[in-house]
């Protein structure tokens, strides 16, 4: 815990409406009222012409510990992690083993509290080895720490189990997060199934795909009255569906990656695979739907599904490359320059989909800069021009699509508890 002094920054904190320039004072790790005699020797830091806003939070990460320390570490991840301005992280249970079990769990909690940068909350499997036929001990899981369940990086096809584990995840206060994909739909597919994926001779992952698990979610999360998240949506049908479930007042919610409103399947004419990701990128028809649910509330929550692979995993034919991209380092300059700076939505809208609404969803005591809530702070440059350039990430992974693009926006400091972890 420590003590500091932000001075002349744009205060937005979405949680409360206020958007005003003052100084805001972190003491002993907790925001603070100026108090009427300062201490002496307390750390300042001039954000003057920058925006100052609760800590970042990316619902969607792949930190790779425990098993695959060679894509990614949770001392290197949470590093690119407080790099891209984000202060907590909820990493995904697809690791090696899963998740599916306290131990697991407790291990990805001791590394993070000896090495990491930034705050990370472990989420758990619903099923046991993430292969969706039994349920994991999901009450072991909620003591362990776990803030959500899911088995991202695949989805539960059968419908009986997924319902008992919702209905399950609700006796623990659990929100369950679902990767949404039919296994049977979406089949060997590579690539969107449209034009591209027919030019360019790539197996075809229907957007159907995803939208009939998305129906399935709604069906089961009003059937139990439960929350149910749906993972990374990429698709026209999957928006509308959640708009009409949320109308009833279906505890449903989305969240949506950059890269599936920066890019289309037109990008694949390449046949790089720093475009290859799961769900794939779709038409500008199924782009301009996100837009429109992000404009209008029916998606809540942005996140990065950042997803480091090896360079050499990358570096073979378009079907046999990994899925995914990394994200925690591009997120935030790219949603600023696509939705921010291209006027899609507000600048404390955006914060909100990235701090409050996501704090919310888990019920975590952050996202917000009341008296007395932890000093976790983002100091943002919206209009600092940059270049992305992957061999200067942070992250072991450097799968990133967007290396060489001109982004608009970045952070330019991130606070944990009132101690600067990045700075630059």
């Amino acid at each position: 815990m420590s003590s500091l002094v932000i001075e002349n920054g744009r205060v937005i904190d979405p949680a409360c409406g206020a958007d005003e320039t003052r100084d805001l004072w972190i003491l002993d790790g907790k925001v603070a009222r100026a108090p009427a005699a300062p201490p002496p020797g307390i750390p300042r830091l001039d954000a003057k012409g920058k925006v100052v806003c609760p800590g970042l939070i990316d619902l969607h990460v792949h930190l790779r510990e425990p098993g695959r320390s060679d894509k990614e570490s949770i001392e290197s991840g949470t590093r690119a992690a407080a790099r891209g301005g984000f202060t907590s992280v909820v990493c995904m249970p697809n690791t090696t083993p899963p998740a599916d079990q306290a131990g697991t769990v407790e291990f990805i909690k001791a590394k993070a509290r000896a090495q990491g940068a930034v705050r990370v909350f472990p989420t758990g499997a619903i099923t046991v080895g993430r292969k969706g036929e039994q349920m994991a001990e999901i009450g072991a899981l909620k003591r362990a720490g776990v803030v959500a369940i899911t088995d991202d990086g695949d989805c539960v096809q059968n419908n009986e189990v997924m319902r008992r584990a919702i209905e399950y995840a609700k006796m623990f206060a659990l929100p369950v997060l679902d990767h949404c994909q039919d296994d049977a739909l979406s089949a060997d597919g590579v690539a969107h199934e449209g034009y591209w994926s027919a030019m360019l001779g790539l197996r075809g992952w229907p957007s159907v795909a995803e939208e009939v698990v998305v129906s399935r979610n709604c069906l089961l999360a009003e059937l139990a009255d439960w929350k149910v998240h749906m993972q990374h949506l990429s698709a026209a049908g999957s928006v509308r569906l959640l708009r009409e479930a949320r109308r009833r007042g279906v505890k449903v919610s989305g969240e949506v990656c950059p890269h599936h409103i920066a890019l289309t399947d037109e990008s694949l004419k390449g046949y790089d695979t720093a475009f290859k990701m799961n769900p794939p990128l779709r038409s500008r028809a199924d782009v301009e739907a996100l837009l429109e649910g992000i404009a209008d509330g029916t998606i809540e929550i942005l996140a990065s599904d950042h997803a480091p692979h090896c360079c050499y995993e990358k570096e073979v034919e378009f079907d046999f490359a990994p899925f995914g991209i990394v994200g925690l380092e591009t997120e935030l300059g790219l949603f600023l320059t696509e939705l921010v700076h291209k006027k899609v939505i507000s600048l404390p809208k955006m914060i909100a989909m990235l701090t409050v609404n996501p704090a919310r969803l888990l019920g975590l005591d952050l996202g917000a800069l009341a008296e007395g809530a932890p000093g976790d702070v983002t100091v943002i440059d919206p209009d600092l021009e940059w270049t992305v350039d992957r061999e200067t990430f942070l992250s072991r992974g450097r799968n990133t699509p967007f290396h060489g693009w001109k982004l608009k926006g970045r952070a330019v400091a991130t606070v944990v508890g009132g101690k600067i972890v990045w700075q630059g």
